[in-house]
């Protein structure tokens, strides 16, 4: 969907404010998220664990709670969003012109949050539970529903008024609701055998929050560390050229659609890992983990190779023009993050496997000493003290990509990670 919208967007006349106020948009929304995905990780990773031990009643007594907790969650993140974009932007170095674009743009989309993020928790159980095709159809009906009403309110088609980056992001927000609408009705009726959503409010199970914040609150802390390293690397940019905020920008909605495979192994190998350890099956996996790794290199390094060789072809699907500085800077970050996939393989793959164990500390730990002890620092010495601009920020990435990874499996191979049992054992025990 956020492709779709800079897509479409990057075709409006200020193309260059535009894309810039959409790149820094898109980190905010990410930052904002950092709510939302403790809790996913958590409800996933014991539904999971639930599910491989037999225990049907605790799976739904998780997709209740978990939905009262999301949708609280998500109202509370969405009213901050909407309020305070325009501060956001600024802090993250956005001119003006482009802060105003940017918060025209994020508080529809922000008004949506809570859609967004049930979506993303219904789906996360679902996955649970080892069903992924209904969320795929459901996310297939929401994209075409964006594309055309994208397509409608972005640029004033098919009789519709032209509404800029607010039109997108009503599009977007539609399309969300629409893909929940479809998730509540499937699970309200029980399509999925032993899983049932009912429409009442119940009491809020104080110990399965604690135990859901317990397992994620170091998911979410990884996200907002993650989130800083690409909030430097903006706001280093926007203090070198603006142009490479715009720039940056594309090349991650390109490098979103091409970690789509990866994500969507990790996903699956977080769901089966917490389902073979819930029935106490280490050896399935261990089995799960090396499948993961090969499935996700094979694919990403094809990926990556369509990437470096594709890099001017896939900048003018944005409608950025030859042979401007757009062009160049948007071709030479996107084939820098190709050379990145390659270690991004390793990481995603043990990402699933830490997360779908519990082991969400272990994965926090990585995550800091590579962002803050490297990333950060080795952005600001390549881009400012090496004087390599752009460049050297970027090349921030594929180094501290290959660290991670590096950690990564090495974290993997000691095992820790392995605890068995239906609920989750307690995080110091797991990580420790």
């Amino acid at each position: 969907m956020l492709a779709v919208d800079a897509a479409l967007c990057g075709r409006l006349p200020d193309r260059d404010h535009t894309l810039a106020a959409l790149g820094l948009s898109v980190q905010v929304v990410f930052l904002l998220m950092v709510a939302m995905l403790g809790l996913l990780v958590g409800t996933v990773a014991l539904v999971a664990r639930a599910y491989g031990g037999g225990d049907r009643d605790r799976v739904n007594h998780l997709l209740v709670q978990s939905t009262m907790l999301t949708a609280s969650v998500g109202i509370v993140v969405g009213v901050i969003g909407a309020v305070a974009a325009p501060a956001i932007l600024r802090v993250l170095g956005a001119s003006p012109t482009v802060a105003q674009i940017g918060a025209d743009y994020l508080r529809p989309l922000m008004i949506g949050t809570p859609f967004w993020y049930l979506t993303l928790l219904y789906a996360g159980i679902l996955r649970g539970v080892g069903n992924t095709r209904i969320p795929f159809y459901c996310a297939v009906v929401a994209n075409v529903v964006n594309a055309v009403m994208n397509y409608s309110l972005v640029l004033g088609n098919l009789g519709m008024p032209s509404l800029g980056v607010r039109g997108s992001a009503i599009g977007t927000v539609t399309a969300q609701f629409l893909n929940l609408v479809i998730l509540v009705v499937v699970l309200h009726r029980g399509v999925i055998a032993n899983l049932k959503l009912p429409f009442k409010l119940v009491r809020v199970d104080r110990g399965l929050a604690v135990e859901l914040f317990r397992v994620g609150w170091p998911a979410a802390i990884d996200m907002l560390i993650l989130n800083a390293g690409f909030l430097t690397a903006l706001g280093m940019l926007a203090r070198i050229d603006e142009v490479t905020v715009a720039a940056h920008g594309l090349g991650l909605r390109v490098q979103s659609l091409a970690f789509v495979p990866g994500l969507s192994i990790a996903q699956a190998t977080a769901a089966m890992i917490g389902q073979a350890l819930g029935g106490s099956n280490i050896q399935r996996a261990r089995e799960i983990v090396r499948a993961s790794l090969l499935l996700c290199l094979a694919v990403m390094i094809a990926l990556a190779l369509a990437i470096i060789f594709a890099a001017y072809p896939l900048s003018h699907i944005f409608d950025v023009k030859s042979d401007t500085p757009l062009e160049a800077y948007t071709v030479e970050w996107m084939r820098i993050l190709g050379y990145a996939m390659l270690p991004s393989a390793v990481h995603i793959a043990l990402v699933g496997l830490l997360q779908g164990s519990g082991a969400t500390r272990t994965s926090l730990r990585l995550n800091f000493w590579t962002t803050f002890i490297i990333q950060i620092p080795v952005a600001y010495v390549l881009g400012f003290t090496c004087h390599l601009d752009a460049l050297g920020v970027w090349l921030s990435f594929p180094i501290s990509f290959t660290a991670r990874a590096t950690l990564y499996f090495i974290a993997y191979k000691r095992e820790k990670w392995a605890v068995t049992g239906i609920r989750i054992a307690p995080v110091a025990s797991a990580d420790h």
